[in-house]
């Protein structure tokens, strides 16, 4: 049958020239967002930009993620999830929270600088909280009082996540093609001559003590740090 004109006061529909989009999900967002922070860091994440990765605009995610801060908050939760949660040992709680405060960190560290988005607020989402409770748990089957447990649990990640977002700032003053450990060495090098030049009358035991300040590579220090935190919960034990 042949098609009826259309009438001259109407316009045509442009034919579609391809399918039409598949509806986005908070997931598919979430893993944009991942893979745009793993490349380029967390500066480089935006509602425009994770909505180019899908070749529409950023009013598109605003069904699914409220803002960047949310869209933040939900890519930390999800690598929080890549965190394993062991059941409570008590006779091996000081074992298992320092292993949680490593898995927690070396996860923190994988996805480039994203553990400043979990800076001065508090994750709330499912994985997070998950994270939280295991570790909550462990300490009170050991018999850790819960205020301290609270407080503990609080201190904890404060310390994993600056030391995982400090550590990508490290990575960032990195010059192209140098690595990691000629980056660190380098550094080290040159705080030592540096502590070392102090003028001894204002500042002699920075100068006498050059070398041992400036001893150990990254993991030894948090290794030291994680001691101190654990430990020292031990003296609030019944």
């Amino acid at each position: 049958m042949s098609e009826i004109p259309l009438p001259p006061w109407r316009r045509a529909v442009a034919k579609r020239t391809r399918a039409a989009k598949a509806p986005l999900s908070q997931d598919q967002i979430v893993d944009a967002g991942l893979r745009i922070v793993m490349a380029e860091g967390i500066e480089a994440v935006s509602m425009r930009r994770v909505a180019a990765v899908f070749d529409t605009g950023a009013s598109s995610l605003y069904a699914h993620v409220a803002n960047k801060e949310e869209l933040l908050q939900l890519m930390f939760d999800r690598i929080c999830g890549e965190v394993a949660t062991p059941e409570p040992e008590p006779a091996r709680w000081r074992e298992q929270i320092k292993e949680m405060a490593r898995d927690s960190h070396a996860v923190m560290c994988r996805y480039n600088n994203l553990a400043r988005a979990a800076l001065a607020t508090v994750p709330t989402g499912p994985y997070a909280l998950r994270v939280s409770e295991a570790m909550l748990a462990i300490m009170l089957s050991a018999g850790v009082p819960p205020q301290v447990a609270a407080w503990s649990l609080d201190r904890l990640f404060l310390y994993i996540v600056a030391d995982a977002y400090e550590n990508s700032l490290h990575m960032e003053n990195m010059r192209p093609g140098l690595e990691t450990k000629e980056y660190f060495e380098g550094f080290v090098t040159q705080l030592r001559d540096f502590y070392g030049a102090l003028p001894a009358d204002r500042f002699p035991n920075i100068r006498a003590h050059a070398k041992t300040l400036t001893t150990g590579d990254g993991d030894e220090r948090f290794e030291f740090g994680l001691d101190m935190l654990v430990d020292g919960l031990a003296r609030y034990l019944p």
